[in-house]
């Protein structure tokens, strides 16, 4: 017997023409099979690659309930994207996660079993507990997400055992407050939301999933994002 809870699974991309028939469609399958009322909103920001005509025809093909278009006209950076998504959402849960298929929507029902059993206000998905981890990335980037990670729990003390992750369930309400509280961009926006939800004494729970690493395009990833994570790091060790 499904609950009557509201699912929205917010979806920023930028050039993700390639992966996001295939997510949709693992994402439509897997809230069907459950029996669980959901929508899907993806937001674009300006991608030279077509992506936007991609996602016009996903929401032909299963319709304007279920795939909500909200494009941008350029890239404006992930925090303001879910502010921008959360304008438009019904659902009284949001679920936030990657477009370019490194998060597999089969976890998306363990994330809802697990949120239930204790009212959780946030359940992450986690590479470092449990039968958790990560496929498909190269030991200098394993390095570099375990070193992130490790130096986060050590410095921020946040709670949770993956920080830097963005497969993740909130209620609605919460991931709102989280947003408008949080300074950060880019790769930090994940660690900072954690760090703040500690502080508003939410409650966490988590969900071990396998990442893998994205099928088609670039690795957002770069040295100046490091750099930046580093920075925020240590401004949020600093101010909380």
């Amino acid at each position: 017997m499904a609950s009557k809870n509201k699912y929205t699974v917010l979806l920023p991309t930028y050039n993700e023409r390639e992966n996001l028939p295939l997510i949709v469609w693992l994402l439509v399958k897997c809230f069907s099979e459950s029996g669980h009322d959901y929508e899907v909103i993806i937001i674009d920001d300006g991608s030279p690659d077509g992506t936007l005509d991609v996602a016009k025809d996903l929401q032909r093909i299963y319709g304007k309930e279920r795939i909500v278009l909200r494009p941008r006209e350029k890239k404006l950076g992930l925090g303001t994207a879910y502010i921008h998504g959360i304008k438009h959402a019904t659902g009284n849960f949001i679920f936030i996660m990657d477009a370019d298929l490194s998060h597999h929507p089969k976890f998306i029902p363990q994330f809802i079993e697990k949120q239930k059993t204790q009212d959780y206000d946030i359940v992450l998905g986690t590479r470092y507990a449990g039968d958790g981890g990560v496929f498909g990335w190269d030991l200098k980037r394993k390095c570099i997400s375990r070193a992130a990670n490790y130096i986060t729990q050590v410095l921020l003390r946040p709670g949770a055992s993956d920080v830097t992750g963005s497969f993740r369930l909130y209620k609605k309400d919460v991931l709102e407050r989280l947003i408008h509280s949080c300074l950060s961009k880019g790769y930090m926006f994940q660690v900072e939301m954690i760090i703040r939800a500690r502080q508003f004494g939410y409650t966490i729970g988590e969900v071990p999933i396998s990442f893998v690493d994205r099928v088609y395009g670039e690795s957002k990833l770069g040295g100046s994002e490091i750099v930046d994570w580093i920075k925020g790091t240590l401004y949020l060790f600093a101010t909380t």
